[in-house]
């Protein structure tokens, strides 16, 4: 079961990834948090991990997903720094 959940989370946010230019900031930044939480997701199914750790690998996915979406008008990313602040550089 999980590992259908998990491909099917992520052939969404791929299938999301596809329109990424298309989208408003605010859709951009849901896609970022819906594809930063699939790869959390991905990460504790291929390590086996409990349930109490896949949802945190959910929700830190989803995090870094959002603070690394990209910033359409100005070409920008977000970058965080690991202590909670997060700085804005050209994209990679």
């Amino acid at each position: 079961m999980r590992v259908k959940l998990t491909a099917l989370t992520l052939s969404a946010s791929l299938g999301l990834a596809g329109c990424y230019n298309t989208l408003t900031p605010d859709q951009q930044l849901a896609v970022g948090a819906l594809g930063g939480a699939a790869a959390g997701l991905l990460a504790a199914d291929i390590v086996n991990a409990n349930s109490n750790w896949t949802v945190l690998a959910a929700l830190a996915g989803a995090a870094a997903g959002t603070v690394v979406a990209r910033n359409q008008q100005t070409g920008l990313c977000a970058y965080a720094r690991g202590d909670g602040t997060y700085y804005e550089a050209r994209c990679r």
